[in-house]
């Protein structure tokens, strides 16, 4: 592989407002339950009282943008029948073939990110490609646009290594040791 892609996500920047997905989402005209892109928050924590009978706060709460992560060792494509998932040879990025897809599911099935999304509409399933074509005009994918605190960054993944460092699994995702995925993360303080 001559390169591979992947994605930087700075947790500590995320502000949950879920841009990134609206604008996956736009991008691909995905219908109402389709998500390639997703952000979950994270909550713990509750207010005591202290002896005055006043509150100290000590909620947390944070988000995590995530998508398909274009693993070096991708269960979708391990787990693909017909071989409609694959991973391309130039930049590592995942795609799956409509021509060859049959709807079976189980790309979803082995994915432990939920990346594979079935469309109903189409009988097959469809899922983030990186905007690859927006890539090749020389333009930034959806999600990286349209983050306004610039928490998302795609790019070669052992650029983003250099830049960002090498964490790639923080609290509330799957490990990192099933797939290897090309995410690199700055988590957020309460992430760790």
């Amino acid at each position: 592989m001559a390169i591979q892609l992947g994605f930087y996500i700075d947790q500590s920047r995320c502000i949950g407002c879920k841009a990134c997905v609206i604008a996956c989402k736009d991008k691909n005209d995905n219908e109402v339950g389709i998500n390639f892109r997703r952000v979950y928050p994270f909550e713990n924590g509750t207010f005591t009282v202290n002896n005055n009978g006043t509150f100290i706060n000590n909620v947390q709460s944070y988000y995590l943008s995530i998508s398909c992560n274009h693993c070096d060792d991708p269960g979708c494509v391990k787990g693909c029948p017909t071989g409609a998932m694959s991973k391309r040879d130039e930049d590592g990025v995942v795609t799956v073939d409509h021509d060859k897809c049959v709807g079976c599911k189980y790309c979803e099935w082995n994915c432990p990110y939920g990346a594979p999304q079935y469309n109903d509409e189409l009988g097959k399933m469809t899922k983030c490609n990186l905007c690859i074509d927006l890539l090749e005009k020389g333009d930034r994918p959806a999600c990286e646009g349209a983050c306004p605190v610039r928490a998302i960054e795609v790019g070669p993944i052992d650029d983003l290594r250099k830049k960002y460092g090498d964490v790639h699994e923080v609290k509330g995702m799957p490990s990192a040791s099933i797939t290897n995925p090309n995410i690199i993360i700055t988590p957020h303080k309460h992430a760790n």
